[in-house]
């Protein structure tokens, strides 16, 4: 991952998954932040202070694992928020789960569950059993702290997505695909959720169901 051709498609999909949070309204203004894994040891990452829709591969920074700054770019330096994404690249590191990328961002359903404390755990629908049948609630973290990636650890190795209390959601994935697709999943489903709500109430899967879908697909 660490050629010189790689970065390049790397920093091209960045400007990419941005453009994407940002027109199908997951962020606004200059919210959220993306980071990849360009190697074992240095981390690819938007800048602070741009929005995700107008940046170019250019603006991106480099950071180390550690939370050393190696390249800004020409943005404005990677966000403070990126203590978050070191955490999660650490817990994946020491619990042999596959972190090659994380996605923050603020997107408004999601966020309205975040802001009342709710995780969410439903059974719907079959894709939701799948792929993102439970997101817990990071409990709240004052922002640009040590609690913040506090606050997100104990989720990494068993979930692939996490709301932040009163603040926003966090994904995670093999790749930068799968990490930005769990995002839109979990907006997907906390609209549904709500939209049950609002027209008489949730409406689950029987546990036969459910049980009948994941030993279908192996899951747990």
């Amino acid at each position: 991952m660490s050629t010189a051709a790689n970065e390049t498609e790397l920093r091209e999909a960045i400007v990419d998954v941005g453009l994407r949070m940002w027109q199908r309204e997951l962020v606004a203004a200059n919210d959220g932040n993306v980071s990849v894994r360009l190697d074992d040891e240095r981390l690819l990452c938007t800048p602070t202070g741009i929005s995700k829709g107008r940046m170019r591969p250019s603006d991106l920074a480099i950071v180390a694992l550690d939370g050393t700054l190696l390249d800004a770019g020409t943005g404005r330096g990677p966000s403070s928020e990126m203590k978050m994404h070191l955490r999660a690249y650490r817990v994946g590191s020491e619990t042999g789960t596959p972190v090659n990328a994380v996605v923050h961002a603020h997107p408004p359903y999601s966020t309205s569950f975040a802001i009342r404390g709710e995780a969410i755990t439903s059974t719907m629908l079959a894709e939701t059993v799948v792929f993102m049948p439970s997101v817990p609630l990071a409990p709240y973290a004052m922002p640009s702290t040590e609690e913040v990636p506090d606050s997100v650890a104990p989720f990494i190795a068993e979930y692939n997505a996490c709301l932040l209390e009163h603040h926003g959601a966090l994904t995670w994935g093999p790749d930068l695909e799968e990490a930005y697709l769990s995002m839109e999943r979990l907006e997907y489903l906390a609209r549904m959720v709500f939209l049950m709500r609002q027209s008489g109430g949730e409406r689950e899967l029987s546990a036969e169901r459910v049980s009948r879908l994941k030993a279908h697909f192996n899951l747990a």
